[in-house]
């Protein structure tokens, strides 16, 4: 919520979020996607702010989003979605999309891998793909030694 204009660079993609701003008291650079991108282009500057989320009340950042959050999930039919689940969401598209643990914990700053395997879940469909890579593999290797 108080992120600064100035510390998004459109140009290579890049989110700086600093140290005071962070959970674990680090900066840290966060990549975005098109999708992200497209949003923040989007979005209008209010003059002489520097925050990319202003509240047009008090001309600073916002303290909470909590009533603009329910009125969002509660139109879109969802009363019962946390915005942690959108991070959780999020971290299993990367992971179902074929991206590695460590890269889902580099992109969302995990310090600990066992957060980023808590957070990130593989479907149905990505576990069977794994099954079934162990049983091509299988058969290849088995008539490879029999031939």
């Amino acid at each position: 919520m108080a992120a600064k204009w100035q510390d998004f660079d459109l140009s290579k993609g890049s989110w700086r979020i600093p140290a005071t701003n962070s959970k674990s008291k680090r900066s840290r650079h966060v990549p975005l996607n098109d999708s992200a991108l497209t949003v923040i282009e989007e979005m209008s500057v209010i003059d002489g702010s520097p925050y990319v989320l202003t509240n047009v009340r008090t001309e600073t950042c916002y303290n909470n989003i909590n009533k603009s959050w329910n009125s969002i999930r509660i139109e879109a039919g969802m009363p019962e979605l946390r915005i942690h689940d959108l991070r959780h969401q999020f971290a299993s598209l990367l992971v179902n999309a074929g991206r590695s643990l460590y890269e889902v914990q580099l992109i969302f700053g995990y310090s600990d891998p066992v957060v980023t395997q808590r957070h990130a879940h593989l479907s149905a469909s990505s576990l069977q793909e794994a099954a079934q890579a162990a049983s091509l593999t299988a058969r290849d290797t088995f008539t490879t030694i029999v031939s």
